[in-house]
C-alpha cells in the first residue's frame, strides 16, 4: 500500500498515467526481460516504442521534444514500471537519456537541442552520459580525458568506463579537461560515436543489470566540433553538479519502487507457500519480517517524495536541496538493500533461482548504493552541508 500527506501524487491524471505505465510494462516488457538480459542489451526499438506510448520523453519540456510534466510525473512512470515487474537494469537502459540530455537543455543552444535532444526523446536515438574514468570513480574534479582546441575542433584523448549505454549509444556527452587541473578546467563536449578514434574499446559483465549494456570508451585523437560544446568552455563542472540532484531522487525512487515490489512478491509468496501444514504467513517470525521491510519502504518513500516536492520549486544549487536529495538517496539505497536480501530469504531456495524476479532485483539494487556517488561519499557531503 503506497501512501503520502500529500494529494499532488494521486491526481487522476497521474493515476491514470501508473495505470497507462503499468499495462505497457506488463505487456511490452515483462514477457521479454528474461531474453534481454541474456541478450545483455535492450532492443533499440524499445525507445521508439516507448516514446510512442508517450512515457519515454515525459518530465521534459514540450518546447526541447517532451511531453511536459515534472518530477513526480516521471516518479509516476519509474514507480510504475517497477510495481508491474520492471527492473531498476531496465530503466538505466531505456531512461539513459535522463542523464546525457539535461546539461544540453540546461545549455540551452537550440542547434544542439534539434540534433541531439528531440531525436532521442523520440526515440530515433540513444544518448549517454561519459564521466566516469579508469581509476576515478567520483572524483569528477580530477578527470583526465583531455581536450585541446585545434582551429573549430577539439582533439580528445582519454579513456572512460562504466558507460551506461555506451555500447548502443549514437552519442555521448561527455565530460573533459579542457583547462587547468580542477574542477574549473572541465568542460562538456557531445561527441558522435561515429567519429573516427572514438571506439568501443569493452563491452563490460555486470553483477546485476544484466540488461543494461556498459562500456569502457577509448578516445584516440578523436575531432569534434567546436559547436558540440556544451555551454562554456571550462564550464562543464557546474553543469554536471547540477543535475546530481535530479540524479540521486531518481535513484532513491528506483530505490523505494524496488523495495515495494521485493516486499510484494514476498508476501504473495509468503500467503501461497506451505510450510509443515501452514502458509509462510502465518509464522510470526515472517510476518514481523514483512511488517519491518513495509515500515522502511514507507519511510524511504515519504522522505524521497518530500524531497522531490521540493524540487519543484528550489534552484538544485540550493544547499537545503542537495541535502535532502543526498539523505533520500543513502535512506532509500539502506532501505532497498535491507528489503531485497529479507525478500530472497523469505523466497528461500527458489529466491535464489534465475527464474525467480526477487533474484533480479537483488542484483540490480547493489548498484543503486554506487551509481551517482557513492554511499560513502554523500555521507561526507551530508556532514559538509550540516556543518559538522
Amino acid at each position: 500500500m503506497t501512501t503520502t500527506l500529500s494529494t499532488v501524487w494521486d491526481t487522476p491524471e497521474r493515476q491514470a498515467l501508473r495505470t497507462a505505465v503499468e499495462d505497457f510494462t506488463r505487456d511490452r516488457i515483462v514477457p521479454h526481460l528474461p531474453q534481454w538480459e541474456d541478450d545483455g542489451r535492450l532492443p533499440r526499438e524499445l525507445h521508439a516504442d516507448t516514446a510512442k506510448a508517450g512515457f519515454l520523453a515525459i518530465g521534459y519540456p514540450e518546447e526541447v521534444g517532451g511531453d511536459g510534466g515534472d518530477a513526480i510525473d516521471m516518479c509516476t512512470v519509474t514507480e510504475a514500471m517497477l510495481a508491474a515487474g520492471g527492473s531498476t537494469g531496465l530503466q538505466a537502459s531505456l531512461f539513459t537519456h535522463s542523464i546525457a540530455l539535461p546539461h544540453v537543455i540546461d545549455a540551452g543552444d537550440p542547434a544542439l537541442i534539434d540534433r541531439y535532444v528531440r531525436p532521442t526523446l523520440a526515440g530515433e536515438t540513444i544518448g549517454s552520459l561519459g564521466v566516469t574514468e579508469p581509476g576515478g570513480g567520483s572524483d569528477v574534479a580530477n578527470l583526465r580525458t583531455r581536450a585541446v582546441r585545434d582551429g573549430d575542433h577539439y582533439v580528445v584523448n582519454g579513456a572512460k568506463t562504466f558507460i551506461t549505454s555506451g555500447v548502443r549509444a549514437d552519442f555521448v556527452t561527455t565530460a573533459v579537461r579542457t583547462g587547468g587541473d580542477g574542477h574549473a578546467g572541465i568542460s562538456l563536449l557531445v561527441i558522435d560515436k561515429d567519429t573516427p578514434g572514438f571506439t568501443v574499446s569493452r563491452s563490460l559483465r555486470k553483477m546485476g543489470w544484466h540488461c543494461s549494456d556498459t562500456a569502457e570508451l577509448a578516445f584516440d585523437d578523436v575531432r569534434v566540433p567546436v559547436e558540440n560544446l556544451v555551454g562554456e568552455e571550462n564550464g562543464g563542472f557546474y553543469l554536471v553538479m547540477q543535475q546530481f540532484v535530479g540524479e540521486r531522487l531518481g535513484l532513491a525512487v528506483q530505490s523505494y519502487a524496488t523495495a515495494q515490489r521485493a516486499l510484494d512478491l514476498a508476501v504473495a509468496y509468503a500467503r501461497e507457500r506451505d510450510t509443515f501444514g501452514r502458509p509462510l504467513i502465518a509464522r510470526q517470525v515472517i510476518r514481523h519480517k514483512l511488517v519491518e521491510m513495509h515500515s522502511r519502504t514507507a519511510a524511504a518513500r515519504e522522505l524521497t517524495r518530500r524531497a522531490l516536492e521540493r524540487s519543484l520549486e528550489t534552484p538544485k544549487t540550493d544547499p537545503s536541496l542537495i541535502l535532502d536529495a543526498v539523505v533520500a538517496k543513502n535512506q532509500s539505497v539502506a532501505c532497498v538493500e535491507w528489503v531485497v536480501n529479507e525478500a530472497v530469504q523469505i523466497f528461500g531456495g527458489m529466491g535464489y533461482m534465475r527464474e525467480s524476479e526477487i533474484d533480479r532485483h537483488y542484483r540490480d539494487a547493489r548498484i543503486l548504493g554506487i551509481g551517482g556517488g557513492a554511499t560513502e561519499v554523500m555521507k561526507d557531503l551530508a556532514a559538509k552541508l550540516l556543518g559538522y
